[in-house]
């Protein structure tokens, strides 16, 4: 996704994944393209820029897509910007 997110006004909490990915595809796309529509489907969604989890992908994940990654659950408190 191109798109910065539209949130609902703070506080919320927000999941940031960063990950460094391996080479190639692997799948990569078919799998990020289903986990965008189980986001998009969850009870407070709010919005995203960005998602790649659940159980399999996060599985898929540790074995040829990411070479290293870390999972960060944050409250949002201030979001400002132009």
């Amino acid at each position: 996704m191109s798109e910065i997110a539209n949130t609902a006004a703070p506080p919320y909490y927000a999941v940031i994944f960063s990950n460094h990915r391996t080479e190639g595809d692997n799948g990569y796309a078919e799998v990020a393209g289903r986990m965008t529509e189980l986001a998009q489907s969850q009870p407070g969604f709010l919005g995203m820029e960005s998602v790649r989890e659940d159980l399999e992908a996060q599985r898929l994940g540790h074995q040829k897509w990411y070479s290293t990654f870390r999972v960060r659950v944050a409250k949002v408190e201030r979001e400002y910007g132009i």
